[in-house]
């Protein structure tokens, strides 16, 4: 009899165990999307909608926590009242017939009734508390589980990329069951600057995210210098690319370790220096602990403009023979993209240049322009010779010019098509 609940309650105890894990996801999600944005919370006055979904998912916190303590507890006072029913029963059959069991053996019987019950109690708790642990620790075993779609090569190929072109070759690549790239053909030389033009989901941001190897094609090579990439080593192959993203990271840290992150071993001099070049050094001197102030949490303590130009400083560190641009300098005012614009020419002198472009100011100044759509190139050439084609690209210049000349800012049509 005492099987039975045990078996039942350690199954509730799994789902409801798996449940709890879920609530504390949607809380943790809930709770920093509000602290993350509380501008934008006070700024419509959703106080009182937060605080709302915030007592809606306690509750269901709350209530998920109780089934799991009412699933621990249950069994083991079933198995209580069990036993004393038990014993009720043995003690009730010893009183209509005393001759057959003695005094001394009904006081063993007894306490050996007395003394198996807590270790069957604590084998019983344990049995819910495995389910318990199994069905929190589930999601964790799913992930191990996972298997890397990027294979690392036993014998990786030694890769240079310092005066080397880089070629896609036939380049097809799906996001799952959606098409991203379509026999793409492209090849950047050594030094060329090129940039990369086209509508969201043409395909930019997946070019860059193949040569950085955190996909692989499904059909055709990537190669640098003549060397596929999937024949060297990951780790040897990211070392020779430097990445500036639009999507800004900085870690919890001081301004000099998250510029040092660019290159392992970095000395205070070469930190400094690619501050410098970054724009980045007069304001962190003017902060009182200078290269030691904590930036935290995702950079919150600097301005975008200044975390941009942290993120700069990192890529100049890293000195790398590659440069990916993801609209670098899409985050700063007029000033201040004026000298970034500067220190990443000065950067990018003997690098070969990717660069995803959203403003047409920075297409203007490649030396090779990719228009792209639904994963294809339609159009290559530089600024001038697009304009004569009266093509897509052109199309993109008249959508952020005005006769003939450039203006203050993109219209709002060029943001979306362009982005």
């Amino acid at each position: 009899m005492c099987v039975l609940p045990i078996g039942v309650y350690s199954r509730k105890v799994r789902k409801s165990a798996r449940n709890v894990q879920n609530a504390v996801a949607e809380l943790s999600s809930l709770m920093h999307e509000t602290f993350t944005g509380n501008r934008i919370v006070k700024a419509y006055n959703l106080e009182k909608a937060a605080l709302e979904k915030f007592q809606e998912g306690a509750r269901r916190f709350v209530s998920q926590v109780m089934r799991v303590v009412r699933a621990n507890e249950i069994p083991s006072t079933f198995t209580e009242f069990v036993s004393v029913i038990g014993i009720s029963l043995v003690l009730l059959y010893v009183a209509f017939h005393p001759k057959i069991i003695t005094p001394g053996d009904l006081i063993q019987f007894i306490l050996s009734i007395v003394l198996l019950y807590k270790p069957i109690k604590d084998l019983t708790r344990l049995y819910t508390q495995m389910h318990q642990a199994a069905a929190s620790s589930q999601a964790v075993f799913e992930m191990l589980a996972l298997r890397p779609t990027v294979i690392e090569t036993a014998t990786p190929a030694p890769l240079q990329a310092a005066g080397a072109e880089i070629r896609f070759e036939n380049v097809d690549f799906n996001y799952d069951d959606k098409p991203a790239l379509r026999n793409l053909n492209l090849t950047i030389k050594a030094g060329q600057m090129v940039a990369l033009v086209g509508s969201t989901g043409s395909g930019k941001t997946t070019i860059t995210n193949l040569l950085l190897r955190f996909y692989d094609p499904q059909r055709g090579n990537v190669r640098i210098g003549g060397v596929d990439i999937r024949e060297v080593a990951i780790k040897d192959l990211r070392n020779q690319i430097a990445l500036v993203s639009q999507d800004i990271l900085l870690f919890n840290d001081t301004i000099r370790h998250n510029i040092a992150l660019g290159r392992a071993g970095a000395g205070p001099n070469a930190i400094e220096t690619a501050a410098k070049h970054a724009y980045a050094h007069d304001f962190i001197m003017a902060k009182p602990l200078g290269f030691e102030s904590i930036v935290g949490e995702k950079g919150i303590a600097l301005s975008t403009g200044q975390r941009q130009r942290i993120t700069i400083a990192r890529a100049i560190l890293r000195d790398a023979p590659i440069l990916i641009l993801d609209e670098a300098t899409s985050a700063l005012d007029n000033e201040v993209e004026s000298m970034v614009q500067a220190a990443l020419e000065e950067l990018m002198k003997g690098r070969t240049t990717i660069c995803i472009a959203h403003r047409l100011s920075t297409v203007q100044k490649a030396d090779l322009i990719v228009v792209l759509s639904e994963g294809r190139i339609i159009e290559t050439g530089t600024h001038a010779q697009l304009l004569q084609t009266r093509g897509t690209y052109r199309r993109l210049y008249e959508l952020g010019f005005s006769e003939g000349q450039e203006q203050a800012q993109p219209s709002p049509d060029l943001a979306v098509v362009a982005e």
